[in-house]
């Protein structure tokens, strides 16, 4: 298998984004796997890089990418030590940071002899879910899409009217713990703005309901950051989509950061094999 790790992907007047690429080496075109992880993550969290050796033995191209904005650098790309750059994160970013990750396996790259630019899936885990959701909808390169423990709604995580908001709103700034490295992770108030500015685009419902393409859901009944409920209403927004409910399973599907086995934790496995079942059907 090859595995090529810390790739950096520039372009002009914008923050580079770091992405690593796995698959077995062929003269078949892959299909591609692009993954998105989710609010306060990274590429190299907990097993997902096992996650990353499973679709290429199953046969695909996976690349999985930092937002550019996620608080990591170039030099660190585990955790976050430029909570500046986070603090200037938002959704439109994201969903800019995805288009140039798409427009990179679409184009002239490295691995044009082993990746399918025309057969596309997307996979996003927890507000990722919803970063690929939105994309699926205005991006025809994308042929699937897969929301892993995905949010439904990203206006209502502004919590707008609380005390927490205006305070917000006054200071310019605002801070969420982070449970693990116990950091500080800052917010700046252009994060709501932003979303303003654009909350059609960024609704999850409207692009969902516009989804013209095959769509799965998986999400874990014992999922204490994003209830499974998000998962029903994006079900219920498209007839044609997919609904896998894992019994028991968290918002990490049994994984941690870091994760020191070298097998996926086992609610995981029955996600990676959902997925691929999903995207290899026709």
């Amino acid at each position: 298998m090859t595995v090529e790790k810390n790739k950096i992907l520039h372009s002009e007047n914008k923050k580079p984004i770091l992405y690593d690429v796995y698959y077995e080496n062929s003269a078949a075109l892959k299909p591609t796997v692009i993954f998105c992880h989710g609010y306060k993550g990274f590429k190299d969290w907990g097993a997902w890089g096992l996650v990353a050796e499973a679709f290429a033995k199953a046969g695909f191209f996976f690349l999985k990418f930092n937002f550019s904005h996620n608080g990591g650098t170039i030099e660190q790309p585990i955790d976050f030590p430029d909570l500046e750059a986070f603090a200037k994160n938002n959704y439109s970013l994201e969903l800019d940071d995805l288009e140039r990750v798409i427009n990179f396996v679409t184009s002239g790259n490295p691995y044009s002899e082993q990746l399918d630019p025309t057969n596309i899936s997307l996979i996003g885990h927890s507000r990722g879910g919803g970063i690929v959701l939105i994309k699926a909808e205005e991006n025809p390169a994308v042929k699937k899409v897969i929301s892993l423990a995905g949010v439904s709604d990203f206006k209502k995580r502004f919590q707008e009217g609380s005390e927490g908001f205006k305070n917000w709103k006054e200071t310019g700034r605002t801070f969420v713990e982070n449970g693990r490295t116990k950091q500080q992770m800052p917010h700046d108030w252009q994060f709501y703005e932003d979303f303003k500015a654009n909350e059609d685009r960024l609704t999850i419902e409207r692009a969902v309901r516009n989804l013209k393409i095959p769509q799965l859901i998986i999400h874990g009944s014992n999922d204490n950051s994003v209830a499974i409920e998000e998962a029903r209403k994006i079900n219920g927004w498209n007839s044609g989509s997919s609904f896998e409910i894992l019994s028991n399973a968290d918002h990490v599907f049994g994984s941690s950061h870091p994760w020191p086995d070298s097998e996926l934790p086992k609610d995981l496995q029955k996600a990676v094999d959902l997925m691929i079942a999903f995207i290899t059907q026709n």
